[in-house]
Formats: C-alpha cells, structure tokens, sequence
C-alpha cells in the first residue's frame, strides 16, 4: 500500500509540474505579441488571455511546490529548469507565426483545457479542484476568443481562409499530445484524481468540429502524425531559445527583488 501511495504522489507532482509548464509557457508565446497585435483590441486580448494562463500556471507551482517539499518557490520551478526538465505540451511551445498560427494554436489547446478543467472541478484532490474552479471561468472566455477568430478567418477572405487553413494543417499534429495520457497520468485517473481522458477526447474533437465546420474548415484525418514527447520532456528546439529569453534576468540576477 506504501509503494501505491508512493507512486500516486510521485504521478500527482510530475502532472501538476506539467500542468504549470504548458500554461506558463502558452502565456509566454502569446506575451510575445503584446504590442504587435493586429489591432489594439486583439493585442489587448492576448495579453489578458496570457495573464490568466500565468495566473493559473502559478497556483500550479506553488502546489507542485508543496508536494515535492524541497523549499522550492514558483521562480525555482519556471526560471531554473533546463528545457528537458520541463513537462509542458509541445503545442505550448510552438512559435506564434503570424496571427491565425497563433488563433489554430490557441483554439486546440483551449478546445481541450475548457473541458479538462470543467472536469477537473470534481477531481477527489481538493486542491487541483480548486485550481481548476477558480480557472475554469477565464478559459471559458478563452475558447470563445479563439472559437470567434477560427471561424471569422475560415469565413472571411480568401486570404484568411488560406492561412488559417495552413496553420491548421501544420499545428493539428500537435493537438493530439494533450489527448493523450501520460503513464503519471493514467496512475491519476485510476485514483480518480484526473477526469477520464477518452471522455475529454470525445468532447474536445465534438468541440474542434463544430467550431471547424462553422469556419467551412475541414477536420484533419486523424492518419495525421501525432506529435508527442512534450510532456515527458522530450521538446522541440523551439523551446530551448524561448526559455533562454525567458530566464535571462532572473538567471543573470539570481534571487534579485523588484
């Protein structure tokens, strides 16, 4: 019984870790367009979209912090970790392109965090209960930004259409990462700790084809590769330059207080 509890706190920190990368590092892209948005409305909206994401990703941390009990702080955690210490999903990371990279980006892992976290609200862990309570409302707001803008750009122009559709097709293989359970976390749902993940498939694809079709986009084959590793800190070089820029103060000034 030991060893179980053993391996059931070892799979709870390893997945909340995860959880505060792929939120941090999603807030970090889409901080990257503040102040080169399209328009200052959208500019304004990806930068509050980014603070809710750091917001959440912080109240992962500082739980992350309490089970593995080592004194740790949430700057431990997001500034002195090398990029194959980090647990995020690869789509998190993926560079901004231009806007509808960034709209296909932000849609598909929206698509799936909108209905992990309504599902995470009942999690028998209170506090990733709370986490996901308190955020649930804010990426509620998310999926209707990114929902609005896939289908505005899949029925506007022929020009929109033709980029929203290439980010499509060059981001989708990256959505099925966080459809698919990591071995931490096939441990958390047999403790009923995190929501059934064929349940939250079954939503997010019910959820990505409407918004698809509405768009007049055609869903992707699934035949498409599937694009894994992220979470178990296998990541794309794209990572290693954005944690670099990242960390630059706090790893040049270590422990400095503003």
């Amino acid at each position: 019984m030991k060893t179980e509890k053993n391996n059931v706190d070892q799979a709870l920190f390893n997945t909340v870790l995860s959880l505060a990368d792929s939120t941090l590092i999603l807030s970090h892209r889409l901080s990257e367009w503040c102040g080169h948005g399209p328009i200052i409305e959208q500019d304004i909206a990806m930068s509050n979209i980014a603070l809710d994401l750091i917001g959440e990703a912080r109240n992962f941390y500082d739980y992350a912090a309490k089970l593995e009990g080592a004194g740790k702080t949430e700057d431990d955690y997001a500034y002195f970790r090398e990029s194959k210490e980090y647990r995020n999903a690869l789509i998190c990371e993926q560079p901004n392109g231009d806007f509808a990279h960034t709209v296909i980006r932000q849609f598909l892992f929206d698509s799936w965090h909108v209905h992990f976290l309504g599902a995470l609200k009942n999690s028998s862990d209170e506090t990733l209960a709370a986490i996901a309570e308190k955020s649930f409302m804010e990426v509620s707001y998310h999926i209707k930004w990114s929902s609005e803008w896939v289908i505005r750009l899949g029925d506007g122009t022929e020009t929109s259409k033709q980029k929203i559709e290439t980010a499509l097709k060059v981001l989708w293989g990256f959505g099925g990462e966080i459809l698919e359970a990591t071995e931490d976390e096939k441990i958390l749902i047999a403790a009923g700790i995190l929501p059934d993940f064929e349940a939250l498939k079954a939503l997010w694809m019910e959820q990505v084809t409407t918004v698809l079709t509405r768009a007049t986009l055609e869903v992707p084959t699934t035949r498409n590769t599937v694009q894994t590793g992220g979470k178990t800190g296998r990541h794309s070089e794209h990572l290693s330059y954005l944690l670099a820029e990242m960390q630059s103060v706090q790893r040049a000034y270590p422990g400095l207080k503003w």
